[in-house]
């Protein structure tokens, strides 16, 4: 059987009780204000579930029952706009002046409509002249963590999970977010930068999505895991194959391609309700 979790910031008891009756479940428990854990349901109904909670805005996922916090040994993460709010490229072409030209690139890139190796390159090369210092300012001025972030990591954390930040966005932000955060491994693009100026090239393979299921699989693998003891949350079409790799794949506040395609969606809520799917 499954729990199914409901979540939102506002949910009624009269939308809690149609659910009970429309996945089966057996008992209703407030996980938090805004957190419910549905026991005993049914999964064959969750077409219904699914239109109920589309409809009355609240973000679902029906959970093996058996599966606990303890249980999940890794988590991976996308950065832009699933760790943190921003699109760091954006941001740093905001700078240069050009932030439209590269915003364009970046949500075509992310809609799947272009192919993402193609994408970078073209809008890193858009970023050639710009003074590193660009970076940290961005860094410092504009980056923020997707509300939830910190309150996921420290439960994922505390029960012993092993956390992988990969991301298509650039490695002068996963290294200041890992030693921030407490992050066990990450992986991104390195910025060529020369005489204190950006080139407009990556050095080395770009991160793409094949490049973050690969990893997702090593570090899987590396810590003696099943499939279904990892989680991952991505919110461009360059996530969706490193979700599908994964346990529990989340589309954390998605683009439609990815919501579509993902096993499971946070829309109403912060990522800590990644961390109630399990607690």
């Amino acid at each position: 059987m499954f729990r199914l979790v409901i979540q939102a910031p506002e949910i009624s008891t009269q939308n809690l009780k149609q659910l009970a009756r429309l996945s089966g479940a057996h008992s209703i428990e407030a996980i938090h204000q805004q957190a419910f854990r549905l026991q005993g349901a049914d999964i064959s109904n969750e077409e219904a579930v699914a239109d109920f909670c589309e409809s009355n805005q609240l973000d679902f996922a029906f959970i093996p029952e058996d599966t606990s916090v303890r249980d999940i040994g890794l988590v991976v993460m996308d950065m832009d706009s699933t760790l943190i709010t921003i699109e760091c490229i954006d941001e740093i072409a905001d700078m240069q002046g050009i932030k439209s030209q590269v915003s364009e690139i970046t949500a075509s890139a992310m809609r799947g409509e272009i192919e993402f190796k193609e994408s970078l390159s073209r809008r890193v090369a858009l970023l050639a002249g710009l003074d590193e210092s660009a970076l940290e300012r961005v860094y410092t001025e504009r980056l923020k963590l997707m509300p939830g972030a910190e309150a996921m990591l420290k439960g994922f954390h505390a029960a012993g999970a092993k956390t992988l930040l990969i991301s298509g966005g650039f490695s002068f932000f996963t290294e200041k977010l890992q030693s921030r955060l407490g992050l066990s491994r990450t992986i991104a693009n390195v910025l060529e930068i020369e005489n204190g100026k950006l080139t407009g090239k990556v050095l080395g393979d770009i991160v793409d999505a094949e490049r973050k299921q690969a990893e997702l699989i090593k570090y899987r693998e590396e810590l003696g895991l099943r499939s279904d003891q990892v989680v991952a949350m991505g919110d461009g079409a360059n996530d969706l194959p490193m979700l599908k790799a994964a346990g529990f794949g989340v589309a954390c506040h998605a683009k439609p391609l990815v919501q579509r395609e993902a096993p499971y969606c946070i829309n109403q809520v912060g990522l800590d309700g990644v961390l109630n799917y399990f607690i």
